[in-house]
């Protein structure tokens, strides 16, 4: 069966690989795995061999000829897109202790993915993903580097996020244009008490003009505050999103009483 243009499928042929992508979890009969995008079940048949119970998500209906032979009563296989699954009503009907998340995600909807699995706050423990090497850099990104911006500071508030994996373009088939990297997700414990859906509201408009300053970005807001903090973390007036922290904007939304 050849490969999906429009489902963005690239199978993942390199065993070693597979194996050190399982060896990042080290879970236990109480826990539960959700895999993302099984396609032709390389992943899979790796999953089902720990001790946990496993779902398996897979949009594309035609791998049935792949999966089904991993149905039993520790896995499970759901054939919908994963963008249109209720996770909070699929979980109810499970009982365990932590869940953890795989995936090779479709290059094209790696943040829309990442994004609902955070917005639906069923928290995963720990997740792992193979996505294009371009966004892991993204994902773990530093201020003052140019891939910084909202995507990094929303992923990193809920995971620590780490590159653990890079993975050449050859390892797939079809071998994509791009190559990818996997990285891991960890549970982070903050211990910010704010507001986080204004919080993340204030991010989007700081970065709406990613290479304009913040004064410009935020001019529906108090800017002597916002300046205040700036300065008192050795920023100019003419800061750049991109150049400030996590830490200075949590203080700058806190300053704001939003």
């Amino acid at each position: 069966m050849k490969a999906k243009k429009s489902l963005g499928q690239n199978f993942l042929k390199n065993d070693t690989i597979i194996n050190e992508i399982v060896s990042l979890f080290n879970v236990t009969e109480k826990d539960l795995i959700l895999e993302i995008g099984p396609g032709r079940g390389a992943l899979t048949k790796k999953l089902i061999d720990l001790p946990s119970n496993l779902i398996c998500i897979e949009i594309d209906k035609d791998m049935h000829m792949f999966l089904d032979k991993y149905e039993s009563n520790k896995c499970h296989i759901i054939y919908e897109d994963i963008l249109n699954i209720d996770l909070n009503k699929l979980l109810a009907s499970y009982e365990f202790n932590n869940l953890y998340i795989v995936g090779n995600l479709p290059y094209y909807i790696t943040s829309p993915i990442i994004t609902k699995i955070i917005d639906s706050k069923i928290n995963a423990l720990e997740m792992a993903f193979m996505v294009q090497n371009e966004v892991a850099d993204r994902f773990c990104s530093l201020p003052k580097h140019r891939e910084y911006g909202y995507i990094t500071l929303f992923i990193n508030y809920h995971y620590n996020v780490s590159k653990e994996i890079f993975v050449s373009k050859e390892n797939f088939n079809p071998i994509p244009k791009v190559d990818s990297a996997v990285i891991k997700l960890v549970k982070r414990n903050n211990n910010y008490t704010i507001d986080d859906e204004k919080y993340f509201q204030f991010l989007k408009d700081a970065f709406k003009f990613k290479r304009k300053t913040l004064k410009n970005n935020l001019q529906g807001y108090d800017f002597n505050r916002v300046l205040s903090i700036l300065e008192e973390n050795g920023l100019s007036v003419n800061a750049r999103p991109e150049e400030i922290s996590e830490e200075v904007f949590i203080k700058i939304f806190n300053s704001l009483n939003c």
